[in-house]
Formats: C-alpha cells, sequence, structure tokens
C-alpha cells in the first residue's frame, strides 16, 4: 500500500521526503486513509469517547448506568462534608482533616513536622498519638471545622494509635463520628 502511494506522488512529479506512515482506515468506509506515526512508532489509541489517549487510566464504568442511588449515598458528602484520615508508621503519625467535596486539606498534624519533633521523645508512641490528636483539634478549631467522619482503612483496627488520636480530637473539642463495619 506504502509503494503504491509513493509511485502515485512520484507520478504526479511531486518530491515526497521518507516519513513513517500508519494506514488507518474508517470501519464503514473502504478507503485508507496515511496518518503519521508517533514518535515510538506506536498509534495514538483513544479510549471510548475520543477524549483520552489510551495512556490514562479510565474511571470504572458502571454495569448498570440505571442503577438506583440511594438518598443517604447521594447526600453524604454534603451532610458530613469533613473526613479524618490517620496514617501511622513505625517512625512517624500524621493525620489530616480533608473536605469530601473539594478534597482539600483543612487542617494537617503529624510528628514529622519541625515545632512537634523538637519536644517529643519517640515520634510513634501513644504520648505522640495524642499530641498530633491536640494540635489536630486546635488547627481544625481555627479552620471552624467541629465535626468529622472516620472510617479505618481496610488493614487498620480501630485500638491503640489510632483510637489515641481519635479520643485526643474528641476530648479537645472535635465531634467525631466512627464508622466501624
Amino acid at each position: 500500500m506504502l509503494k503504491l502511494v509513493f509511485e502515485m506522488l512520484c507520478l504526479r512529479g511531486q518530491k515526497m521526503r521518507p516519513f513513517l506512515c500508519a494506514q488507518i482506515s474508517g470501519f464503514h468506509t473502504s478507503k485508507p486513509c496515511l496518518a503519521p506515526r508517533s514518535f515510538f512508532g506506536v498509534e495514538d489509541f483513544v479510549d471510548d469517547d475520543n477524549s483520552r489517549p489510551y495512556t490514562y487510566q479510565k474511571g470504572k464504568k458502571s454495569k448498570n448506568p440505571n442503577k438506583h442511588v440511594s438518598f443517604k449515598q447521594r447526600t453524604v458528602a454534603y451532610m458530613e462534608p469533613f473526613t479524618l484520615d490517620v496514617f501511622i508508621s513505625k517512625r512517624f503519625v500524621s493525620a489530616s482533616m480533608t473536605h469530601r467535596v473539594t478534597c482539600k486539606q483543612v487542617a494537617v498534624a503529624g510528628t514529622n513536622s519541625k515545632d512537634i519533633k523538637a519536644v517529643l521523645k519517640s515520634r510513634s508512641d501513644i504520648p505522640a498519638c495524642l499530641s498530633v490528636g491536640q494540635i489536630l483539634a486546635d488547627r481544625a478549631r481555627e479552620a471552624d471545622v467541629y465535626t468529622a467522619s472516620y472510617t479505618p482503612r481496610d488493614r487498620d483496627k480501630f485500638e491503640g494509635k489510632i483510637r489515641a488520636v481519635v479520643q485526643s480530637l474528641i476530648d479537645n473539642g472535635i465531634d467525631i463520628k466512627v464508622y466501624l463495619d
């Protein structure tokens, strides 16, 4: 096919520089059309609605687009707009409050920050968790956040250090609604 196009252009007297072409034909049309190939030799395929290149991850499409979504599912993000996220590793503890709708962090506290790091003896024990909860509560109150909801991650149990952070927030005036499955 490429030779045929090259011969047709040469017969017309046009000079043609060699370049890479990919043969693309439409589904309903039998005419092949030539398109330049991408730099890496792979055509830039697009997804179903022709909006993004194929390299990006597609969002999950619902198998049943007419599925009923309950009132609670539609309104929970607005009724309880702030969520608490607690992360505890072997070296440090961090916690943050995030607005669900805008996905912005309202208040953040962690034992890796300079102001807390100097005061603590250890950055991952229970007193460190209590101090993270107290500082997070102060910063949340400055941002006018007084309630939040917390759902532990799948691998986390609501005991020990995580419970200490949440209890410290409750003791310092932030109402936390804990959802345990």
